[in-house]
């Protein structure tokens, strides 16, 4: 896929959301895909702390984000043994499927965003972006 033009990666985030929205899976918020994806993309450790100061987020959100995210079985959080006072986030098997769909979501979008350009080039119909 070439370079997408801002109206394209719109249109792809909106495709992904609407087929997530539609998913009997969890109905995340932004905050809280941000951070499984930050935990499932980027090596671990990972912790309360450090989550907060990578997103630009304080901690208590960071928290109340795990908090649903623990209910939901997407990720699970355990005291650093070695540094009681740190709290590690963890990756769940459950989480790893969830993330799995999504990208499967994503990558079935950009395939979709290619399809019409083409079929349309075809059809001499005309594309905007």
């Amino acid at each position: 896929m070439s370079e997408l033009k801002p109206t394209q990666a719109l249109d792809l985030w909106r495709t992904v959301l609407v087929e997530s929205v539609r998913s009997a899976g969890p109905d995340l918020s932004a905050r809280q895909l941000a951070i499984v994806l930050t935990v499932y993309l980027t090596p671990p450790p990972h912790t309360v702390r450090g989550l907060a100061a990578l997103l630009k987020i304080s901690k208590p959100a960071v928290t109340r984000a795990l908090d649903r995210l623990g209910m939901l079985g997407l990720a699970r959080r355990r005291r650093d043994e070695s540094d009681r006072r740190s709290v590690l986030v963890q990756r769940t098997v459950k989480g790893s499927v969830f993330l799995s769909d999504f990208a499967e979501a994503v990558a079935s979008a950009s395939r979709q965003l290619e399809q019409p350009r083409h079929s349309n080039l075809k059809s001499g119909a005309a594309v905007h972006y």
